[in-house]
């Protein structure tokens, strides 16, 4: 039996017709005129996991961040720039920079991070959260489950582009598809070149180069003037300053470190100081975060199709001037701190005020604190040289904040290859330094040289004391290299742990330290009695400025005719201590304790005798004292061995 075929009626093919119009109009649909900031207000939402304020992003909740974003959409700009302090916000542009894409103009986006690993975890941490969490993104990028979605770790594919995670370091990753968005964040941590392929950033920028409407944005904190990536972009750039007015005489300026102002040892009450001439008004933190909030950027500089951004933490919301002014008075105790808090906390690079020392000037600051350590002193290290004919030795007292004493500096001429010098350095690392206190203290880690011609004999001593923390050390130059290294690696010959130390960054260290002038945190001291010619081989080195693959480094070099073996003890001395990883802060609190007058104990009455027609109880007996059972291979703490 058959049925007649249903046919729609008229009212239904209306409806249907009325459908396909209204989606096929939905489709043809240009998206919505939205700046970034408009549309990460809009859309954004942050995720629990990767933000202190999780829900939606509001963008008047830090007002410079306004400007940046709005930035990209202006059709004239280019190329962005973003040269600021750490936690202000830049790395949330940049996400909102790659939803604004996703969700509004498609394109092919590239995110360049310092090296590979970064990126990943930037891809898990941030990236990931962000596109589950915000509707606007979670619907146009399939998750990484579904077997035929694209979305992998590092790559992800939306309607009309994809987003590419890659890091400076791989030259592959960098050079492997047509951009439209590059995003280069903290530019100032890359290589100086990706493999043997040249500049990173500059490979990045060139896959951008067939877009008319391209857009490249640079981000970073700086590092050392004049071969800072981000100093250099932002001086190119027309140079924007967030500029706010005085509450009070409606004075336009915009906020820096030398107006923040404080009573002494009050660190905390800082308040910031009106630069207008008459005024001199004093701001509070919240009359600071008001006046930001209705700020604006101002362009310092003519106009070339990059738009430059300087914002330091003054500027954000979550900072506040006693905060700040507590971590400068820590930081200027050293400069390498001090260079850390000129970094990151004022987004200033960095300018090295000298790069020799004088043996003259140490000769004149030499010190008689006898034949027993100071009692300052609280750990012990030394550092070996190893020449063709000798062995050269200096053992090197360490403070609280790497306040230094040169205690004793030796030399055994010898055949490194034959066993006698050897067994006087073995016999002089037994030998514990006596402190003017009564303390004892053992040499903690020695740092022997192995690069010179005697390198066997070198690796055969430190693998048979390796337990003592004698390590076999190689000098290694380049910036950025750290004085110790996370891990070793096995020697080819000998089976000894080799240590690559950064000599170019422990020399920075230790001439900064020698330019301290008054005693106290990073100040290094020198016994009467020690040779000029030794203090005059710490002025043996002076700094130069190579170009390499167009990018200028700085090196340390030797000059003619001068030894050096002073300053290379010192470098291994103080690579020992690196590798202790001392903290510090924990070893001043047990001196302090250890150190403290004991508590008054108050008298105790006399006990009340019982009369004698009662007898007195029976004490009952004690019990044993529980000791409580050892744990296999436990190790004591730096912090613990060095105070007792």
């Amino acid at each position: 039996m058959s049925f007649p075929a249903m046919q729609p009626s008229v009212q239904q093919r209306r409806a249907l017709r009325r459908a396909l119009n209204l989606q096929a109009a939905q489709q043809l649909k240009p998206p919505p005129r939205l700046t970034v900031s408009e549309w990460a207000d809009r859309e954004r939402r942050l995720s629990a996991e990767a933000s202190a304020e999780p829900g939606r992003w509001v963008t008047a909740r830090n007002e410079p961040m306004r400007g940046v974003m709005d930035a990209v959409s202006e059709p004239d700009v280019e190329q962005v720039v973003v040269m600021s302090s750490s936690q202000v916000g830049k790395s949330e542009v940049l996400n909102n920079v790659i939803g604004f894409h996703i969700d509004q103009d498609p394109a092919p986006i590239l995110l360049v991070q310092p090296i590979l690993d970064t990126a990943e975890a930037y891809s898990k941490d941030r990236i990931a959260p962000m596109l589950r969490d915000t509707p606007a993104l979670a619907r146009r990028v399939p998750e990484a489950r579904s077997r035929d979605s694209g979305n992998t770790l590092l790559h992800k594919v939306f309607p009309g582009g994809h987003l590419t995670l890659a890091g400076a370091n791989s030259p592959a990753s960098l050079a492997s598809r047509p951009i439209r968005v590059v995003l280069c964040d903290e530019v100032d941590r890359y290589p100086l070149s990706a493999g043997a392929e040249g500049d990173p950033v500059s490979l990045a920028k060139k896959r951008a180069a067939t877009f008319w409407n391209r857009k490249v944005i640079l981000t970073s904190t700086p590092t050392i003037k004049g071969f800072s990536r981000i100093e250099a972009a932002w001086e190119e750039s027309d140079q924007r300053r967030f500029f706010v007015a005085c509450p009070h005489c409606n004075e336009e300026q915009h906020l820096v470190w030398a107006q923040v102002r404080w009573p002494d040892g009050k660190p905390h009450e800082a308040l910031y100081c009106c630069v207008a001439e008459g005024c001199g008004a004093l701001w509070d933190d919240a009359s600071r975060w008001r006046a930001i909030r209705k700020g604006h950027w101002k362009a310092t500089a003519p106009f070339r199709g990059i738009a430059g951004f300087h914002l330091n933490q003054l500027y954000s919301p979550w900072a506040r001037l006693g905060e700040i002014a507590a971590e400068f008075l820590q930081a200027k105790r050293s400069p390498e701190t001090l260079k850390t808090f000129i970094n990151t906390v004022l987004g200033e690079a960095w300018e090295d005020q000298g790069q020799r020392v004088s043996g003259s000037d140490l000769v004149a600051r030499l010190e008689d604190w006898g034949d027993k350590a100071p009692a300052s002193v609280l750990c012990v290290t030394c550092g070996v040289d190893v020449q063709d004919n000798r062995l050269e030795v200096e053992r090197v007292g360490w403070g609280l904040h790497d306040e230094s004493w040169s205690l004793d500096h030796q030399i055994w001429y010898g055949d490194p290859s034959a066993p006698g010098v050897w067994q006087q350095l073995d016999d002089y690392l037994r030998e514990p330094t006596a402190t003017a206190d009564g303390r004892q203290l053992p040499v903690k880690a020695t740092a022997v040289d192995s690069g010179g011609h005697h390198t066997q004999a070198v690796y055969r001593f430190c693998r048979a004391r390796f337990g003592r923390r004698v390590y076999a050390i190689k000098g290694v130059a380049g910036q950025g290299r750290p004085v110790w290294p996370k891990r070793a690696r096995r020697a080819k010959q000998g089976g000894a742990l080799l240590f690559a130390v950064g000599v170019d960054a422990a020399k920075d260290s230790i001439m900064a330290r020698l330019r301290i002038a008054e005693p106290g945190p990073g100040f290094c001291h020198f016994p009467v009695g020690r040779e000029p010619d030794y203090l005059e081989q710490f002025g043996a080195e002076t700094k130069v400025t190579k170009k390499v693959r167009g990018f200028p480094q700085i090196s340390w070099v030797k000059r003619e005719g001068v030894r050096n073996e002073a300053i290379d003890l010192r470098v291994y001395a103080f690579a020992a201590l690196q590798a202790l990883n001392v903290n510090w802060s924990r070893v001043q609190a047990r001196l302090d304790t250890r150190f403290a007058p004991a508590p008054k104990v108050p008298d105790r009455p006399a006990p009340t005798l019982p009369p004698r027609d009662e007898e007195p109880p029976m004490p009952r007996p004690a019990a044993p004292p529980r000791v409580p059972a050892r744990r296999a291979g436990r190790r004591r703490s730096v912090s613990s061995f060095m105070t007792g």
